[in-house]
């Protein structure tokens, strides 16, 4: 296994994992499939302002973890929302607690003070994660999503670093 930063190059590997939770799952409100050029300028945007990185297992894509602005107003500029996707046959196998570990620990050298997590409910795997790393509930926002028919609640986690 190996952690490092994201590069362009990771583009059609994460776009990829990122289809499947469009397609199949209610962990992301997108819906429609995105192209890897579309994934590649994510990549690019995020990676200029946050940690962005990746867990390769035999050099493929295990999954990926990010943080991105939590909101655009000044006064939340120590604050971020963070993200981590496994690639489906990774889950369940210490990728993502290797990953988040590392990502943590990268996050905890910026001027960061506040981490927060949208989790699409239910996700008992997602929030064991975060819960894991010492993310406490703050919150819920009932029926904000609809997605395959159904309204869907988002907890909110917060870790303060």
């Amino acid at each position: 296994m190996n952690i490092r930063s994201v590069n362009i190059k990771d583009a059609c590997q994460i776009t990829h994992i990122y289809n499947y939770y469009i397609e199949k799952t209610i962990v992301t409100f997108e819906e429609t499939r995105i192209t890897e050029e579309e994934m590649a300028r994510r990549i690019k945007s995020i990676s200029s302002e946050y940690p962005f990185l990746v867990i390769e297992d035999n050099n493929e894509i295990a999954g990926y973890a990010y943080a991105t602005r939590w909101k655009e107003r000044t006064a939340y500029r120590f604050s971020a929302e963070v993200t981590i996707y496994l690639h489906p046959e990774k889950t369940g196998k210490g990728y993502g607690s290797k990953l988040y570990s590392h990502f943590l620990d990268e996050i905890r050298k910026s001027n960061l003070h506040a981490l927060l997590a949208g989790i699409s409910l239910p996700n008992r795997t997602s929030i064991a994660l975060h819960e894991k790393f010492g993310f406490k509930k703050v919150g819920c926002l009932e029926q904000v999503g609809f997605k395959f028919e159904e309204w869907i609640d988002v907890g909110y986690w917060e870790l303060k670093l």
